[in-house]
């Protein structure tokens, strides 16, 4: 058969359905439900300039792509929303004029005007801002289920409830055992986040290093009177301790925390919620005492935090796609795209080409064979 993609969410439907365009693709997911972890999870938004260069270059990439997915579904999975930094001490104002300002997508905001942006802050703690007005919120499960669509409309078979039991060398490609039963096919993909090294274990290929860092959200319920509007710019500490954005009528807030954890399905911690409230009010004017819900997600991180694509060496046919922290929603069009292509082995999409260049950074930086065992560098 064709392709084996393993793991169900963004990274695993996007490339499949782009693998999908050549040939034969079975997906399998080891839950009964697609998404059912980080990508359903997610705070999505689309943030130009935000990541490394490498993640910049392909939210870059992914803008046009992300149109053109608009046109096929009849509907767009991109709302503006502003994103709004903002600096309240000596280091984070550091951070936002050394590492943030200098980023083509950002201007600088005097902080009378970040106020009238967002009023809940407090004007007499704010040192600095920063705005990038061409930031967007995303629709996650939307994107998700577009490619998943796409995927069975081109021809692929998705399994849900099928965990990976074993992954065989044979002659001529892989054996991927799922308990009783076996795919034998050329080319597997493994594009299960948080549970990929495990899964390159199970090959008996020397793991990347990718680190699963949790993280929390609450949806806290804003007091009445509050100066809290529907439109609010999406709110993002500069020293990342924080972020905060309108919800409906609440408030979704977060750490920011990167506490390591193991692949699973993590519960949030009452600390971490507490201290999500805890850093917004000791900013603002708004008072916040509790939550309606909060959950928490796994991001992860190859070893110098950029994409991973591609085979390792010594392993043909076995392929990677993972390493997206906090960016798979906003880069997956071009992600994709780019990863199908090396999985094919075929010229990469010129203007994810041109993207990476003008950030200043290569194809190479992406690509799996440019780490070794645990995430070392070749």
């Amino acid at each position: 058969m064709g392709v084996v993609v393993v793991g169900g969410g963004i990274a695993g439907v996007s490339v499949a359905a782009e693998l999908a365009r050549d040939g034969p693709v079975v997906l399998l997911e080891g839950e009964h439900e697609l998404a059912r972890h980080t990508t359903g999870r997610s705070a999505a938004s689309y943030i130009p300039g935000h990541g490394p260069p490498p993640a910049r270059a392909l939210v870059t990439a992914s803008r046009a792509r992300f149109d053109a997915l608009a046109d096929e579904a009849g509907h767009s999975f991109l709302r503006p929303r502003p994103v709004l930094h903002v600096a309240h001490d000596e280091h984070e104002e550091l951070v936002l004029r050394t590492e943030i300002l200098p980023l083509d997508a950002v201007d600088e905001l005097a902080p009378d005007d970040a106020v009238a942006r967002w009023p809940a802050l407090r004007r007499d703690l704010l040192r600095a801002a920063a705005v990038v007005e061409t930031a967007q919120d995303a629709d996650p499960l939307g994107l998700h289920q577009h490619y998943r669509r796409a995927l069975r409309a081109r021809g692929g078979e998705i399994r849900t409830g099928t965990p990976v039991t074993s992954l065989e060398r044979r002659t001529t490609g892989w054996r991927v055992g799922t308990g009783h039963d076996h795919l034998d096919t050329d080319t597997v993909v493994l594009a299960a986040g948080a549970w990929t090294d495990r899964l390159l274990t199970l090959a008996g290929v020397d793991p990347v290093g990718l680190r699963p860092l949790r993280r929390t959200i609450a949806i806290a319920r804003v007091p009445a009177g509050a100066p809290v509007r529907r439109d609010d710019p999406f709110v993002v500490s500069a020293g990342e301790r924080w972020y905060a954005k309108p919800e409906g009528e609440h408030l979704l807030v977060s750490p920011s925390e990167e506490t390591p954890a193991e692949p699973g399905d993590p519960r949030p911690d009452e600390l971490d919620v507490a201290r999500a409230l805890e850093h917004v009010n000791a900013v603002t004017t708004l008072g916040l005492r509790s939550v309606a819900t909060s959950w928490t997600g796994l991001r992860t991180f190859a070893p110098d935090r950029s994409l991973v694509i591609g085979d390792r060496p010594g392993h043909p046919g076995l392929h990677l796609f993972a390493g997206q922290g906090g960016s798979g929603i906003e880069t997956a069009p071009a992600a994709a795209a780019l990863a199908a292509a090396v999985i094919r082995g075929d010229t990469p999409p010129a203007d994810v080409l041109a993207a990476l260049e003008d950030q200043g950074t290569t194809l190479d930086a992406v690509l799996a064979t440019r780490l070794g065992a645990a995430g070392s560098p070749r």
